[in-house]
């Protein structure tokens, strides 16, 4: 029978429960409400000037997103048979949001991107590497810098530039800055590792395994090597993200003569 004890019969409910409140969600974003959240994130003293109770709607958020919340405690509980007060701490609060910021706070799906990273990161990024908190905070660094809208605004942004036709021409492109952007990982990294190494395993020994090369974290050859690395590979992302951004202006600028036309012809 049905005892929820197998995980393979909590999988089956968790899997059930999510899909059916992520729906419940979607739908309540059509609602006239869920569209007045969605003003009053975006403009608040505007919604105010038309009769709107702003600190309304949102207590009124806040009890709609308590409900949903309440629902994944319960199978979070289910799933884990403990509950403390880590789940509730400031820590587990501040990641909550800033996965949500990472996945992209103003789209629906965004979110949902933000969990399966936070997954993602907490389960397998904390298991390779004890520096995976410093990596998380560079990459919210670099978000916040370079596309505040999350990852979700990034897929819009290309599936913008799909609608046109005009995606086929930035592959290339988005290669390059991923293999230099890798570059610049790998010699940072390296010297991360070191750093860490020298801190927390300094008795072990100044050697250390790398992706499978040998490290020595006093040696003046593996700084070097991969400072020269990381400096080598900022040099080619620079090239390359001006390319690139020089590239993405000219289709924006396509974009936005091709709409002007279509308005005109309409």
């Amino acid at each position: 029978g049905i005892t929820f004890g197998p995980q393979i019969q909590l999988y089956y409910l968790i899997a059930l429960y999510t899909f059916v409140c992520t729906g419940l969600m979607f739908a309540f974003t059509r609602t006239p409400l869920g569209r007045m959240l969605n003003a009053v994130r975006d403009n608040p003293e505007r919604v105010e000037f038309v009769g709107y109770d702003t600190q309304k709607v949102r207590y009124i958020a806040f009890i709609i997103a308590a409900f949903f919340a309440g629902i994944s405690g319960g199978l979070a509980a289910l799933n884990f048979e403990i509950v403390t007060s880590e789940v509730v701490s400031a820590p587990r609060s501040g990641a909550y949001l800033l996965f949500t910021f990472l996945g992209g706070a103003t789209f629906f799906f965004g979110p949902i991107i933000g969990g399966i990273l936070m997954v993602l990161a907490f389960v397998l990024l904390s298991e390779l590497t004890k520096a995976w908190l410093l990596y998380l905070g560079l990459v919210f660094l670099f978000m916040v810098m370079y596309a505040p809208g999350g990852i979700a605004s990034l897929i819009m942004m290309n599936l913008r530039v799909a609608a046109f036709g005009r995606l086929k021409e930035l592959w290339v492109s988005y290669l390059a800055l991923a293999v230099t952007a890798m570059i610049v990982l790998l010699g940072a990294a390296a010297m991360i590792e070191m750093v860490y190494h020298l801190q927390l395993n300094a008795a072990l020994g100044p050697e250390l395994k790398f992706l499978g090369a040998k490290l020595n974290a006093k040696g003046l050859n593996s700084w070097f090597g991969s400072a020269f690395v990381m400096l080598t590979g900022m040099g080619l992302f620079e090239v390359t993200r001006r390319h690139f951004k020089k590239q993405w202006g000219d289709i924006q600028e396509f974009i936005e003569k091709e709409i002007k036309r279509r308005e005109a012809l309409a």
